[in-house]
C-alpha cells in the first residue's frame, strides 16, 4: 500500500500510546486519589453539547467562541460542537438534575478530552486533555484557599515546579464601574493598541490586560488594577484569601493582570505557571464563578473550581516505582497451559499478572518476564503438574522455591 493511501490522524489530534497512555493513567489515578480524600465524587459529561451553552457561560467575546469551537449543524438539526472545556458541561449537569434547587454542596471531579481549533504546538493541541474539578453551594473564601491549596498538592505529588499567581476579579458590584474606568483609559490610546485588544474594549474590556503583544503590554503599565477598585466585601475576602495562604505557608504573587480567558469568573482568579516546560506558561487554573449557574438559567448559587491541562504535564511527571509484585506465569510443556491459565488467574486477584500462552523453555520465560518488568516468575512443567505444584522464582532476590496451588 502507497503511502498515500494510510490514512493518518487529524492534525493536532494525537493517540496516547505506549509510554504517554502509562503516564496518562497515572497522572489521572493519582490526581483522582488525592481529590478524592478532599470529599470530591467523579462526573462524566458528553463530548458533544449544544453550542449554546458554551456561548453563553464561556462567553461570546472569547476567543474559544469566536474562533476555535469545533461546531456543526447534526442530523437532526441541532447546532452542536464538541466542548472546549469542562466547567460548562458540569453546571448543565448540576441545573438539568436539579440540584441547584436542593441546595447544599455538590463536589464534582473530571477528566477527559477538550477540543479547540487552534494551531497545534507543543504542549497544545487541537485535542487535549484536561482533569478539573468544581464546588458548587460554598461561597466562603476559605474554599478558595481549600481549592487552590489541593491544586499544589496535586502538582507536588507530581514533583512539578510551578509558582502560584493570584488576582481578584471583583463582582457585579465593583466590576463595572471598573470597566468603565479601564474603557476611558484604553480609549486614550485605542489606536496604538493590536486589532484583537480594540475588539475586546467593545465586548470584555479586562480580557485587553490579558493580551500577549509585547506593545499592548507595554502600554498597558499604567492601566487602572482591579484590585484597586474592589468593594468593600470583595477586598475583604482577596485580603482574606492572602492571609489564609500565609498561615499555610503557600507561596504566591499578586497579578493584576491576570484576568482568566472565561468571561465566567468573578472574585478569586488563580494560575499555576512552570518555566519548566519552556518558556514560562501556565499549567493549570481557575477561580470562583458565583453567577454563572445563574447565568444558565439555574438559582444562584456559589462555584469555584480549576482545570489541569494534563498534556502540558505529561513530560514533567516521573511515575513512582511500584512497590507491589508483578507476577508472570508460563508453561514449560503444552500439557501445562490449562493449569498455567488457572493460576495465572489466581494470582490476578491480589496482583498485577502476565501470562504467556506459549510454551517455552527456562530461559525465554525469564527474557519476557524482565520484558513486562515482572519480578516474580512462576513456570509450571511435568513435574510441578504431577504434584500440583508450581516453580516460582524472585528476580530480584534470587530466592527460588516449590508452592502448593492451593497456597497461591
Amino acid at each position: 500500500m502507497s503511502k498515500e493511501n494510510v490514512i493518518q490522524s487529524l492534525r493536532g489530534m494525537n493517540d496516547l500510546t505506549n509510554e504517554q497512555s502509562k503516564l496518562f493513567t497515572y497522572f489521572c489515578e493519582n490526581a483522582a486519589k488525592i481529590v478524592k480524600n478532599y470529599g470530591f465524587e467523579y462526573i462524566e459529561t458528553p463530548i458533544l453539547e449544544k453550542t449554546s451553552l458554551f456561548k453563553r457561560s464561556v462567553g461570546e467575546s472569547s476567543d474559544i467562541v469566536n474562533k476555535e469551537m469545533y461546531q456543526f449543524i447534526d442530523k437532526g438539526e441541532n447546532d452542536v460542537c464538541l466542548r472546549p472545556e469542562g466547567t460548562a458541561g458540569v453546571v448543565r449537569s448540576f441545573i438539568q438534575n436539579k440540584l441547584d434547587r436542593a441546595g447544599g454542596v455538590k463536589k464534582w471531579f473530571y477528566y477527559g478530552p477538550m477540543f479547540r481549533y487552534e494551531k497545534p504546538q507543543k504542549g497544545r493541541l487541537r485535542e487535549f486533555h484536561q482533569f478539573g474539578v468544581e464546588v458548587f453551594g460554598i461561597s466562603s473564601v476559605y474554599e478558595d484557599a481549600n481549592i487552590i491549596m489541593m491544586l499544589k498538592e496535586i502538582l507536588d505529588f507530581f514533583k512539578i515546579g510551578h509558582k502560584i499567581q493570584l488576582n481578584s476579579l471583583g463582582c457585579k458590584e465593583c466590576m463595572p464601574p471598573y470597566k468603565e474606568k479601564l474603557i476611558k483609559h484604553l480609549n486614550s490610546f485605542k489606536d496604538e493598541l493590536c486589532e484583537d485588544c480594540n475588539k475586546r474594549i467593545e465586548t470584555n474590556p479586562i480580557r485587553v490586560l490579558d493580551c500577549k503583544v509585547e506593545k499592548c503590554q507595554n502600554l498597558l503599565k499604567d492601566a487602572p488594577k482591579i484590585t484597586d477598585n474592589l468593594c468593600s466585601s470583595c477586598n475583604t475576602d482577596f485580603e482574606k484569601l492572602k492571609e489564609i495562604l500565609d498561615f499555610n505557608e503557600i507561596e504566591y504573587e499578586i497579578n493584576t493582570n491576570l484576568v482568566r480567558g472565561l468571561d465566567y469568573y468573578s472574585k478569586t482568579a488563580f494560575e499555576f505557571v512552570s518555566d519548566e516546560i519552556g518558556a514560562q506558561s501556565a499549567i493549570a487554573g481557575g477561580g470562583r464563578y458565583d453567577r454563572l449557574i445563574e447565568f444558565l438559567g439555574g438559582r444562584e448559587t456559589p462555584g469555584i473550581g480549576f482545570a489541569i491541562g494534563i498534556e502540558r504535564l505529561l513530560e514533567l511527571v516521573k511515575m513512582k516505582e511500584e512497590q507491589e509484585d508483578i507476577y508472570y506465569v508460563g508453561a514449560l510443556n503444552e500439557q501445562a497451559l490449562n493449569q498455567v491459565v488457572k493460576v495465572a488467574n489466581l494470582k490476578r486477584k491480589t496482583n498485577k499478572t502476565f501470562v504467556e500462552y506459549s510454551s517455552r523453555g527456562f530461559g525465554k520465560h525469564f527474557t519476557l518476564a524482565e520484558k513486562n518488568n515482572a519480578n516474580i516468575v512462576i513456570l509450571i512443567g511435568e513435574d510441578e503438574l504431577k504434584t500440583n505444584t508450581v516453580y516460582m522464582k524472585n528476580i530480584k532476590t534470587k530466592e527460588e522455591k516449590k508452592v502448593k496451588v492451593e497456597e497461591l
